[in-house]
């Protein structure tokens, strides 16, 4: 089962800090068919290959972001993989232009213009969009752990907004964001997003934001519930995690077992937890709907998950890179640390070393060792990596 992902990237001015308007800038230094623009010009979106193995979107990930950093720092400029980026100013937003995102804008207004976030979505195949609609509801109540994993954004205008994650908070504004909810099969979900644009609320299908949904143009179910993360791994946890979800989805869905009982009321709580706390405080547990320590929470997803996990030959990455996230806690406490003791500038070059990739020990997160996180090899078959549609 292959797996891609896309990363979207603020676009710093590298001395104030502030989100600019440079994104046709940087793209005529790269390959438009890895990358592309956002809605507004402060924002870059990477398409990773399709993948076998978590080793394999590893390096792509790398690579993709040193080409990212070496186009932008040719202009003076500097790029950031976080939910929001901690100095960007009010009305710094600079639509892209074409029809669609002009539309967005004029339709949306506040909402849109204050879309200065940041996130990563992972796809993982899946064989056909009834089978993708019937797992939704299995998987989505373990998405607030991934989000928790992936929380950057506690600061939004310069101030510290005292949650992990506001881009959360921001992304629910929109009409078609947060829990999926359920549906029979492909054609009723098809018929929802009709309606909602027939009355209106959107102006296409793509404008689907639920945390989790059936690709538009893929064949491949698509997480989108989490922020943009500053540091690669924290991204191919999240995918590995997202990839056996789906396999023990789909597992129980061959075998026909019912695993929701439709009740989902819930689900938008436990989202507003995870991105209140992160990793720092209590998530909802899915088994008990009961508030319990983050690490507990995330623990057992992983133990929950550890033969679709095994299956892939992802167990150990993906036991260590957790105890790696638990250990150092959340991208938006390590945030905060760096600004109670220097200042938001300081945050701001943690988070440009972070999205490069540099680390206080400069060896290789995934080189051999005794200990530590270990990627199994590709699995034969894979071949050159297909690139994934935004």
């Amino acid at each position: 089962m292959r797996i891609g992902v896309e990363e979207e990237f603020h676009i710093l001015e590298v001395e104030s800090g502030l989100l600019v308007p440079r994104a046709d800038a940087v793209l005529r230094r790269l390959p438009r068919r890895t990358f592309t623009t956002e809605l507004h010009q402060s924002t870059v979106e990477s398409n990773s290959g399709v993948h076998a193995s978590l080793a394999g979107l590893y390096s792509d990930l790398s690579r993709t972001r040193r080409r990212l950093d070496a186009a932008a720092s040719s202009l003076g400029l500097a790029v950031v993989a976080a939910g929001t980026a901690p100095l960007a100013p009010a009305a710094s937003g600079h639509p892209t232009a074409g029809a669609r995102y002009r539309r967005m804008v004029e339709e949306y207004r506040q909402v849109a213009d204050e879309q200065l976030i940041c996130g990563a979505q992972v796809h993982v195949d899946i064989p056909d969009r009834d089978t993708a609609v019937g797992v939704m509801c299995t998987i989505s109540p373990w998405l607030p752990a991934l989000l928790a994993l992936s929380a950057s954004s506690p600061f939004w205008q310069g101030a510290d907004t005292g949650y992990a994650s506001w881009r959360t908070l921001l992304w629910q504004r929109w009409p078609t964001a947060g829990p999926v909810g359920c549906f029979r099969n492909a054609a009723d979900y098809d018929a929802a997003v009709q309606d909602l644009v027939r009355i209106g609320v959107i102006s296409d299908p793509g404008m689907i934001y639920y945390d989790v949904r059936p690709s538009a143009h893929l064949r491949t179910l698509e997480l989108r519930i989490c922020d943009a993360c500053p540091r690669v791994e924290t991204v191919v946890l999240v995918a590995g995690l997202f990839r056996a979800l789906v396999t023990e989805a789909l597992e129980l869905h061959a075998a026909g077992a019912t695993v929701c009982d439709g009740r989902h009321e819930w689900l938008r709580g436990a989202s507003w937890r995870a991105a209140r706390s992160g990793l720092e405080g209590a998530l909802v547990d899915p088994r008990t709907h009961r508030e319990a320590p983050a690490a507990d929470v995330v623990r057992a997803l992983l133990a929950r998950l550890r033969p679709a996990l095994e299956a892939h030959g992802d167990w150990q990455t993906v036991r260590d890179l957790t105890e790696g996230a638990l250990a150092r806690g959340s991208a938006a406490a390590r945030i905060r640390r760096k600004a109670r003791e220097e200042d938001l500038l300081a945050c701001t070059d943690l988070l440009i070393a972070e999205t490069r990739g540099e680390r206080r020990h400069r060896r290789h997160p995934f080189a051999a060792r005794r200990k530590g996180p270990r990627f199994a090899a590709g699995r034969a078959g894979s071949g050159a990596p297909e690139v994934l549609g935004s």
